[in-house]
């Protein structure tokens, strides 16, 4: 393995020049070029030998490692380049990447940029190392949306994948599953009257029955993993005066998915309960996981505790990622944690990026799929 010192200094100071650009959901232009240019930088080996095939399109970069050949397995590296908008209770700058003792404060430093450069740095060491297997490294836009222009363009594109390994924040402990989303938009109709009268019908009232449907239905089927499907109400709105009964409601579901349901046996079901029109945003979000036999997880649980001391232990994330509009098996796990996601002064540590980094080659170099 090259010296682990010099390839966290590198991820280091790439991450921080991530950080001290504005990368916002389908508006990651500038940060993609800063991931092209450095990834252009390092294309070539010792020798003057490419290393790596290099693509974009938009704001996506993807490499595939030299030696490509169809008839071996295809193994898939990735992690997105964009963030969430920063909260108002930053105490830091959020685009002024500080770094205080191990800590690395700025926006997008733990979800998802921790990943996205030690990812970067483990392929590029396996790029030099022959493989038993193809090797891709995607670095994705527009993740936080689940955009069509992020990696759900990209994979047209891309060679056929047997499996993926996402980075995202776990504390490098192995998600095996993901529950997927679905969001809808439901409105109860009635008809305006004058709310001084006994006229009209209430739609709030119509659509309160339809509500208490949503909090009190249990799907029958659980998932040992994901447990079970959740729904939840999370905007209403109706009403235009204090004295006209509303003849419109509407209000917003947002569901939770695990792998017993797609989003439309999901839906199917509700519309079949509830009297209100329902209307799905999109059914493309579906729970993801990896059977537990799958020889990827099984060489990362040989890797022993995480840095915090924890035995690996393969767990199921209730948060949404890449994995969703994946078509293949994948694993998430990154360095980092979740809970520092999306909130004020966001940080990674310096020792979990090396950790991370020494992590996935010992998992990837020779592992065999």
């Amino acid at each position: 393995m090259q010296d682990i010192n010099i390839l966290t200094r590198e991820a280091v100071a790439l991450l921080q020049n991530l950080i001290a650009t504005s990368r916002l959901s389908r508006q990651e232009t500038k940060a993609a070029e800063i991931m092209a240019h450095f990834i252009e930088s390092k294309q070539l080996d010792e020798h003057g030998e490419t290393l790596f095939s290099m693509h974009r399109d938009a704001n996506n970069t993807w490499c595939i490692a030299r030696g490509y050949d169809a008839l071996r397995p295809t193994l898939l590296l990735n992690a997105h380049i964009d963030t969430v908008r920063p909260v108002a209770a930053w105490q830091h700058d959020p685009l002024t990447p500080t770094l205080e003792g191990d800590r690395l404060y700025g926006l997008g430093s733990n979800d998802d940029g921790a990943s996205l450069v030690s990812l970067w740095q483990a392929f590029h060491v396996l790029c030099s190392k022959p493989q038993s297997y193809n090797l891709i490294f995607l670095a994705s836009a527009e993740e936080e949306v689940s955009g069509h222009d992020g990696i759900e363009r990209a994979i047209p594109q891309l060679p056929p994948v047997d499996v993926a390994l996402v980075g995202e924040p776990t504390g490098m402990q192995p998600a095996i599953a993901e529950k997927g989303l679905m969001v809808l938009d439901v409105t109860a109709t009635g008809k305006a009257g004058h709310a001084a009268r006994n006229e009209g019908i209430n739609a709030i009232y119509r659509a309160m029955e339809d509500i208490e449907w949503f909090r009190s239905f249990h799907f029958p089927k659980e998932s040992p993993i994901l447990g079970p499907v959740k729904m939840s109400v999370t905007v209403i709105n109706a009403g235009t005066q204090h004295n006209v009964i509303p003849d419109s409601c509407t209000f917003t579901v947002d569901v939770r998915s695990n792998e017993c349901y797609t989003n439309e046996a999901i839906y199917n079901t509700i519309c079949t309960h509830v009297k209100s029109d329902v209307h799905a945003r999109s059914f493309r979000l579906n729970s993801s996981r990896i059977d537990t036999s799958h020889p990827l997880l099984q060489r990362i649980l040989t890797l022993g505790p995480t840095l915090s001391g924890q035995a690996r232990t393969p767990f199921g994330s209730p948060t949404l990622s890449d994995q969703a509009l994946m078509p293949w098996p994948s694993v998430k796990m990154g360095p980092g944690d979740s809970a520092r996601s999306h909130t004020a002064d966001e940080y990674i540590c310096i020792s979990e990026i090396e950790g991370a980094i020494r992590d996935y080659i010992t998992v990837l170099d020779g592992l065999q799929l």
